[in-house]
């Protein structure tokens, strides 16, 4: 069977990522990004409800899975860098 020359392209291809996915979950992007916008992890655990431990283990399960696909994020701002890079956060936003 031949293809058809004519066929319109697919009118919104997935995008290439540019950086390997570290696979954060829903909750583990949505922790890394409160606690970027945020002046500290009590913040956090207030507007999303959540004991200081469970912060704690979401940044740490989201670094671990930036260290796994060879994209470190020790720090804070390592960290944010990543996060801008996979769009999580926004420059505009601070």
């Amino acid at each position: 069977m031949t293809r058809n020359a004519t066929a319109m392209p697919d009118p919104d291809p997935e995008p290439e990522r540019r950086y390997p996915d570290p696979g954060l979950s829903a909750r583990e992007a949505q922790v890394v990004r409160e606690w970027l916008l945020a002046d500290n992890k009590a913040q956090v655990c207030r507007k999303l409800y959540l004991a200081a431990g469970t912060v704690n283990t979401h940044l740490s399960r989201a670094r671990r899975k930036y260290d796994e696909v060879g994209r470190p994020a020790t720090t804070k701002a390592q960290l944010f860098a990543r996060a801008v890079q996979d769009e999580l956060i926004d420059l505009d936003e601070f």
